[in-house]
């Protein structure tokens, strides 16, 4: 009996640098291997936010060698939920795809301490996403 396909899930805001990010990062671990992650910006940044990366780290999640990506319609298309979060009108939409819009205070030039309190939100909200999926967290 073959197991159904790993659910995908798309994560989007401008600049890929924060939100996103920390997003992707958590389904990745929270996740595993039984759902396809993605992240992408509509006006990508050149780099992660470094308080985002520190943020992370302190949660024993590493992303410093992530670059942020830009936003195709590919990457949508693949995808079967479009997570956006402050992205606006920039985000592509397609019909079929399950559309949900996470309202984040944005990260872009805070410090750590400002990050943490967003960093711990979105991993509350990854955490009902895996139990909307059907998905027990791996940790």
């Amino acid at each position: 009996m073959s197991s159904p396909a790993a659910p995908s899930v798309l994560f989007v805001c401008v600049h890929n640098a924060g939100r996103s990010q920390m997003a992707a990062a958590f389904l990745t671990r929270l996740g595993g291997d039984r759902v396809e992650v993605r992240s992408a910006g509509s006006a990508p940044a050149d780099t992660v936010n470094p308080a985002v990366v520190e943020a992370l780290a302190e949660v024993g999640i590493d992303i410093s060698a992530e670059v942020p990506k830009v936003l195709t319609v590919e990457a949508v298309q693949a995808s079967d939920v479009v997570i956006t979060m402050g992205c606006g009108d920039a985000c592509p939409y397609f019909p079929g795809k399950r559309y949900l819009d996470w309202k984040l205070q944005d990260p872009a030039g805070q410090g750590v301490e400002a990050v943490r309190p967003i960093r711990d939100q979105i991993e509350r909200r990854i955490r009902g996403l895996l139990a909307d999926l059907g998905i027990e967290p791996v940790a």
